[in-house]
């Protein structure tokens, strides 16, 4: 059996679609609800499993380690007010069950130039990767729920895999969209057959698209080293997968099981603070009341 612990996030994207709000704070560090959609991402790791996260990060990203790092200036004040119950929300970030380390990412070449930033802290082990700004979220279970199936599958069948998601037809250009060849004999969809980045919907195979989750055997960075930058000069992760799937090497296909928002979009964005909102029953009500009103 081969373990994976391993979970590559890579935060170094300067959040372009989401400015001028991003101007100075990290997209991964806006707020959904009460929590910063980083501290989403790291739970999900964390539950799936995982006992290792590395941020691939840029210098003006230190506000994300930060926030996983201890504040004594601030648990001090909180607990002269007396507030116990966020304190003890503070004082849990710094003490997660999972190490954190992180790598810069000098260029802005894409996420596969990304992952392979963080090809020396994985050495030669199986890893994982997960989009911080694809955010899942599922009224029964937990987020994670997918992530954790999938390496779950690869502890026991040793075969890289991708989550995929069903797009709207009129999105279905903005993503990587898989071709999957059915196999009743492996769990999940079956086996992805080609990878296409952001066809048109003419040239789509399905309407399946690859969801930000991800795990690899370590043999995957040798395809992703030989990716030839775009016409926007970025490695393309779906180029590498597709390669990969090209030379007979096996990826399997899991569906997502949940909604999933992407939080690097505008409507997206406000959509997840809108469905996170409502599980509260106090918010719950002070939306409705108000969509009434107005």
């Amino acid at each position: 059996m081969k373990k994976i612990n391993k979970v590559i996030v890579p935060v170094a994207g300067l959040g372009t679609r989401m400015l001028p709000a991003t101007k100075a704070i990290p997209k991964e560090m806006l707020p959904v609800l009460n929590k910063p959609i980083i501290q989403y991402i790291v739970e999900e790791a964390i539950y799936a499993g995982f006992k290792e996260i590395i941020l691939v990060t840029h210098s003006s990203k230190s506000s994300i380690e930060n926030h996983f790092d201890k504040s004594f200036e601030l648990e001090a004040t909180l607990e002269k007010r007396v507030k116990r119950g966020t304190l003890k929300e503070i004082q849990a970030l710094s003490k997660l069950n999972v190490s954190m380390q992180s790598i810069r990412q000098g260029e802005a070449k894409g996420l596969g130039h990304a992952i392979l930033c963080a090809k020396q802290l994985i050495g030669k082990e199986p890893f994982a990767v997960i989009l911080p700004d694809m955010l899942i979220s599922k009224d029964k279970g937990n987020a994670g729920d997918s992530l954790k199936e999938m390496r779950l599958n690869f502890e026991k069948e040793e075969i890289s895999s991708v989550l995929l998601g069903k797009a709207k037809k009129a999105d279905i250009s903005k993503y990587g969209i898989a071709q999957i060849k059915k196999n009743s004999k492996l769990p999940g969809l079956g086996l992805i057959e080609r990878m296409i980045e952001k066809p048109s919907i003419k040239r789509a195979p399905s309407n399946l698209y690859a969801v930000g989750r991800y795990i690899f055997n370590n043999d995957f960075f040798k395809y992703l080293s030989k990716v030839k930058p775009d016409k926007t000069n970025e490695i393309q992760l779906t180029d590498a997968i597709e390669h990969y799937i090209k030379d007979e090497k096996k990826v399997s296909a899991f569906a997502l099981e949940g909604n999933i928002f992407d939080c690097g979009d505008n409507a997206d964005y406000i959509l997840a603070n809108i469905e996170f909102a409502m599980r509260d029953s106090i918010m719950k009500s002070k939306i409705k009341n108000h969509l009434k009103i107005n």
